[in-house]
């Protein structure tokens, strides 16, 4: 199988121009022909946008998501991501990328069954006594259907689409190649980092298509969950599990997402919602690990309100300083502190001394105030959020791709609570658990870790204080050694040591005319002006003529 490639060095040396050509020419009949050339791609624009369309009258957002559908699943998945990301595009893009669905044809089953074949060879059906023709659902990287294993177990196999890596691997190079060109060529567009979201995307990519990985973070939320009878995690079958292939128990239970779900016998919404709710905020504040995409598709309705989550491809890792802030952030917005939110923001982001709080703070209170006190049924925190991550990006603060993540989660929670309770609260519910995780922060055991973390870190530091301190003194004792001085404005600088220069040596020449002067008026008694030397009268008379000018240039001086 082919791999999807390392990074931004797909983008250095072009691999498919007819793929080029065709992502090209899709962007300029939508109307961004200018913008190809603008790159110093027109040579590859095949068609321009027909003034007499229909799509003329629509935005520059439209556009671009229209020619994200058209362009297929690498796209669709990639305006996906900007639609969670307010920090790095515009809102109206952003609420355009919301509407795109992953939308793709179901393959047929002998595509499957040769993928399959191609994995597991002529012992196929020695591992599998059957597997279901039928799908149980397609998407653009993998296709899912029923299966019995040989020893008897009901599983489910995700198998990847033949050729999409490669076709992954086409697109990327493409959007690597333009969006190196777009920082090159059009300087408005630097702010919004064309490269870092093609990274982004691509690190996103790398987890979702191998499935080794997601069989591995499958394994680690049934380890979390290991006790929790309320909460279901399929098993993971790993010996028969590829970067292809990802067979895994059946669930017994409905999705969210179909209507029957919570119409089934002994079931109780508000128990189903409050256990799925516990689950989520149990990985985001205990775990550190939780599930990115927990929409009404991967959330399974049980018997006895027991809880299935499915589809663990894309998860969120947090760090205890993360989990904190978060705690930290949910706290603040119940007590309506805007400004210990945007602190929150800027201990988060990577340091910058270009933020100012207190505007900050009062454009968080702009956006959030008027929906303070609202339920579900008039607003989504989630979004709020994201909103928020938008307008600390333009304090020039860079959003942690986690903290991103999470915020998009609570949107497709709250989607969720929305389904079974329309008053649902996400804040109110996340509020306990935010509040036992400060409570935890302080307890003994919390302090133990903490202060054993510090001896460790002291220790450590005192160990190489001697190195470090030897290496500096040597560096800077090196003939070969100098100071870097870095000065923003070195022509004031040029210009200010150039007058002090020109003042300093009209002093000196004022100073040697008088004492010339002096030296004629002591020496010769003859009196021709002024009662004094005709020499030293003329000294004199330059000196203070040289002063009045030395005079007016340093008034002058800016």
């Amino acid at each position: 199988m082919t791999a999807l490639n390392t990074g931004r060095q797909i983008g250095k040396t072009l691999k498919n121009a007819a793929r080029l050509r065709t992502i090209v020419g899709v962007f300029a009949k939508h109307g961004f022909h200018q913008v190809a050339e603008k790159v110093k791609l027109g040579k590859f624009i095949i068609e321009r946008l027909n003034t007499n369309s229909d799509i003329e009258s629509l935005s520059m957002a439209e556009r671009m998501r229209i020619s994200f559908e058209e362009l297929g699943p690498t796209f669709v998945k990639l305006g996906q991501l900007l639609a969670t990301r307010p920090d790095l595009v515009p809102e109206e893009y952003v609420n355009e990328f919301e509407k795109l669905h992953d939308r793709v044809q179901s393959l047929s089953f002998e595509v499957i069954e040769g993928v399959l074949k191609e994995e597991f060879g002529n012992a196929l059906y020695q591992k599998f006594e059957s597997i279901d023709p039928e799908p149980l659902g397609s998407a653009s990287i993998a296709q899912v259907h029923r299966a019995r294993l040989a020893t008897g177990e009901h599983v489910v196999i995700k198998v990847q689409r033949p050729g999409i890596i490669q076709k992954i691997n086409d697109d990327l190079n493409v959007l690597y190649l333009l969006a190196e060109l777009i920082v090159t060529y059009i300087p408005e567009a630097r702010p919004y980092n064309p490269v870092g979201i093609v990274d982004e995307y691509f690190r996103t990519l790398e987890f979702e298509t191998n499935f080794v990985v997601e069989a591995n973070n499958i394994r680690r939320f049934q380890e979390n969950f290991k006790g929790h009878e309320d909460i279901k995690i399929p098993k993971v079958y790993l010996d028969y599990t590829t970067e292809r292939v990802l067979v895994m128990e059946a669930l017994p239970g409905i999705p969210l997402s179909q209507e029957g779900a919570l119409l089934q016998e002994n079931i109780d919404p508000n128990e189903v919602i409050r256990r799925g709710l516990r689950a989520y905020l149990k990985m985001v504040f205990e775990d550190g690990l939780f599930h990115g995409d927990l929409h009404a598709g991967n959330f399974f309705v049980l018997p006895q309100n027991q809880i299935g989550l499915i589809d663990f491809g894309v998860v969120g890792r947090l760090n205890t300083r993360t989990q904190g802030a978060i705690a930290n952030m949910l706290l603040a917005l119940s007590k309506e502190d805007y400004e210990r939110l945007a602190y929150e923001y800027v201990d988060l982001a990577p340091f910058t001394d270009r933020v100012n709080i207190d505007i900050f703070a009062k454009d968080l209170r702009e956006l959030i105030a008027p929906y303070f006190g609202l339920t579900l049924r008039n607003v989504n925190l989630g979004k709020i959020l994201m909103k928020s991550s938008g307008i600390a990006a333009r304090h020039h603060l860079q959003v942690p791709t986690d903290l991103m993540l999470f915020f998009k989660s609570i949107v497709s929670i709250e989607g969720m609570g929305r389904k079974i309770n329309k008053d649902f609260d996400f804040l109110l519910y996340s509020l306990e658990f935010a509040g036992e995780l400060a409570k935890t922060q302080y307890g003994p055991q919390r302090v133990m870790n903490d202060m054993t973390q510090m001896a460790r870190e002291s220790k450590a530091f005192l160990n190489s204080l001697p190195r470090q301190l030897n290496f500096f003194l040597r560096k800077i004792n090196s003939p070969d050694h100098a100071f870097r001085l870095k000065v923003g404005e070195i022509k004031e600088l040029k210009r200010s040591v150039e007058s002090s220069s020109n003042l300093l040596f009209l002093g000196v020449i004022i100073a040697a005319l008088i004492l010339s002067a002096s030296f004629i008026f002591v020496h010769n008694t003859e009196s021709h002006i002024a009662g004094m030397p005709t020499m030293s009268f003329i000294g004199y008379l330059i000196a203070v003529v040289l002063g009045m000018i030395a005079f007016l240039n340093y008034i002058r001086k800016p």
